[in-house]
C-alpha cells in the first residue's frame, strides 16, 4: 500500500475478514518497541459506512491482511433482546472494488497502522 492510494479498497468480504482476523489470532511474533502498532490511520469513509447501517455500536476486529500488516475492520453491531447478545451486522458489497464476493456481506478496512504510516 501507498499514500497516494489511500485508502484503498474499504470493503473486505466476511470470508476475508475472517481470514485476516484468524492470521491474528494466530500470530505468535513479539515486535519490538520500535515496530510495535500503536496508531490506526482510519478513512472517514470507513466510519463513514459503518455508521450508516442499522445498528447501535460497532465492534473494531483485529486483523492481519494479507500484505501482513496490522488492520481494524469495522463490523456493525446490534443488541439481540433474546439471546441478550450482540450480533454483527454486515454491509453490503457494492460491486464497485470488484474483486470476490463483490456482492456478499462485507466489513469496512482501509486502515494503515502506525508505525510504518
Amino acid at each position: 500500500m501507498n499514500e497516494e492510494t489511500f485508502p484503498g479498497p474499504i470493503q473486505i468480504p466476511v470470508a476475508t475478514a475472517d481470514k485476516w482476523e484468524k492470521r491474528y489470532d494466530d500470530d505468535k511474533s513479539v515486535e519490538d518497541s520500535k515496530n510495535k502498532v500503536k496508531a490506526f490511520l482510519i478513512p472517514k469513509e470507513s466510519l463513514k459506512k459503518v455508521l450508516e447501517l442499522d445498528t447501535e455500536a460497532v465492534w473494531a476486529y483485529l486483523g492481519i491482511n494479507d500484505q501482513n500488516e496490522k488492520t481494524l475492520l469495522f463490523v456493525g453491531a446490534k443488541y439481540d433482546e433474546k439471546t441478550k447478545k450482540w450480533i454483527n451486522v454486515y454491509g453490503k458489497g457494492d460491486g464497485v472494488e470488484g474483486g470476490e464476493g463483490a456482492a456478499d456481506d462485507i466489513v469496512y478496512d482501509g486502515t494503515r497502522p502506525s508505525p510504518p504510516y
